[in-house]
């Protein structure tokens, strides 16, 4: 065989399903060797798309999603996804063809140092020189995507020897034993929780992908500590459950800034410090912090924890939990505070303004959306709605990126949630902005029978960069733009398209759209002058402690 058939042959062995790319030259051997293989290659129409389906892959799966591109632009179209992957903490393997290695020390057609390009957005960045190193180079590839932090990964082959002949097998994959945290540091916690007076629970994705979510849960009530999450930690916990403070991280003040105001201390869970600075909750550096995670704390200024349990989540927080005693605590404030975000939250119930206000959007779409239904929100100033007012029971059935928060993932990687859970009902939540970045994957999304809703805020703008030009200015530059006619755009492509003019219209028509055999675009004219009022408000707020 030769180098692309190893190559393959070693895919196969870590259990790749999917290899999502676009076909070039430079890696014909490796579609080749793809053809004859129980891998399924999905042909998408841009390499960022592809990326983002990998991306979204191994955020759902905790398995590497694969992308392929061939050299030079392919593969600096691939980057921002897998530099997305790579901040988001999700498994990715990137595969790129090359120009042979006779033709490196020269200029040549198309030829960039993708190895060194990679570097900066990848945890490790290689190229296969010798084939017979390829068995090798794709089980490190594969362990250092999916050990944590997760991130993204860069193979590079040249096509001279990618054709090369080769004897080899796949290397057997070792079997990933958990890590325990020391007693030393499980009772330093306990013994800090048990004096805290008010602490509150801050909970990120790491809880998610170390399936911790039923131990945060007994955790949390067993001690009576209320639970706030990152936006890319929804569903640890229960949104109804009464602990429950829903999601932390907008850069303006909300009702559960007043939550890290009253704490003593915050235990830190599976928090990335990637998502929300801790100089945002923690200025001036002097709340306590217990940190549990399954990789030590980062350095900060603001996080400096009195106590690091690093080892298996679940496992960390039965063992403090055996420790702690909060007899006769609790925290009044919490349940207070829990109050005025419902309050908040239902105000949008029976709203019937024209257009249709953000929260009213959001409100109505977790009605329609069953808790096993998964929902996935592209950036820009619908994604600090659907942090806000968007709320889960089950841990990643709202998939937000915010490491990297890249605009342009949620349709491709709607495509790979279909892909992973094709019996769960699966929605795009996009901007018209990030929405035009990637349109060209409904193509994809219906050759390859993924059948999902995207629902489009449609403002004719950047609206993210507007609020924030209003707040910073008092005007806006720059930001706005004309679109297509959505509905026939859908339709040109063989898709439903949809327009809602009333809220009243909504519900029946996502109802209708989530019905089709045929992906489904929903066009939704959004009011948002609710950026610049949540602004106002968020200014006034005042902690009723």
């Amino acid at each position: 065989m030769n180098t692309a058939e190893l190559l393959v042959r070693c895919l196969e062995n870590e259990g790749v399903e999917y290899v999502f790319g676009l076909p070039g030259e430079e890696n014909l051997h490796v579609l080749q060797a793809l053809k004859h293989s129980s891998i399924k290659f999905i042909t998408t129409r841009h390499e960022q798309g592809a990326a983002f389906m990998a991306d979204v892959y191994g955020r759902l799966t905790g398995k590497a999603g694969v992308c392929l591109s061939t050299l030079g632009p392919g593969a600096t179209n691939l980057m921002t996804g897998v530099a997305d992957a790579n901040l988001d903490r999700a498994s990715l393997v990137a595969i790129t063809g090359q120009v042979g290695t006779d033709r490196m020390h020269i200029e040549s057609h198309q030829y960039l140092d993708l190895v060194a390009m990679f570097a900066p957005v990848t945890k490790w960045s290689t190229q296969i020189v010798r084939p017979s190193n390829t068995p090798e180079i794709v089980r490190r590839a594969f362990k250092l995507a999916q050990i944590e932090k997760p991130g993204a990964v860069h193979i590079d082959l040249p096509e001279n020897i990618a054709a090369m002949s080769v004897v080899g097998k796949p290397l057997r994959i070792d079997q990933r034993e958990k890590v325990y945290a020391s007693f030393q540091s499980i009772s330093r916690a306990a013994e800090a929780i048990s004096q805290a007076a008010n602490p509150i629970i801050l909970v990120g994705n790491g809880a998610i992908r170390a399936q911790a979510s039923d131990a945060l849960t007994k955790f949390a009530r067993t001690l009576d500590i209320p639970v706030a999450n990152t936006f890319m930690g929804k569903g640890v916990i229960p949104y109804t459950d009464r602990l429950a403070l829903w999601s932390v991280g907008l850069q303006q003040r909300d009702h559960i800034s007043c939550g890290f105001d009253h704490t003593d201390l915050v235990i830190a869970v599976g928090y990335d410090l990637i998502e929300y600075s801790p100089k945002r909750w923690n200025p001036d550096g002097t709340t306590p912090i217990i940190h549990i995670d399954q990789t030590p704390a980062e350095v900060d200024s603001s996080y400096i924890p009195l106590a690091e349990v690093v080892g298996d989540i679940a496992d960390s927080l039965e063992e403090i939990l055996k420790r702690a005693d909060r007899t006769g605590k609790s925290d009044p404030y919490a349940i207070h505070l829990r109050d005025e975000i419902w309050t908040d939250y239902e105000e949008y119930a029976h709203d019937d303004g024209t257009p249709i206000k953000p929260q009213k959007l959001i409100y109505d779409l977790r009605q329609v959306m069953g808790p096993e239904d998964i929902v996935i929100s592209d950036v820009g100033a619908h994604k600090m709605w659907m942090a806000r007012h968007y709320h889960c029971d089950r841990p990643n059935t709202c998939l937000i990126s915010n490491g990297f928060a890249a605009m342009g993932i949620a349709l491709p990687g709607a495509i790979a949630a279909k892909l992973v859970h094709p019996n769960r009902r699966v929605v795009a939540v996009t901007g018209d902005g990030g929405f035009m970045m990637n349109a060209q994957e409904l193509e994809t999304a219906l050759r390859v029978g993924t059948p999902f809703v995207t629902i489009i805020f449609n403002d004719g703008g950047y609206g993210l960069i507007e609020w924030k030009q209003h707040n910073h200015f008092g005007e806006s530059n720059f930001v706005h733009f004309s679109n297509p006619d959505f509905v026939k755009f859908a339709e040109s492509m063989g898709l439903k398209g949809y327009r809602v003019e009333s809220t009243l219209d909504f519900i029946p028509t996502l109802k209708e759209a989530l019905a089709q055999e045929v992906p489904a675009v929903i066009d939704c004219p959004v009011d948002y002058q609710e950026n610049l009022r949540f602004s106002q408000k968020a200014g006034d707020l005042n902690c009723s402690i």
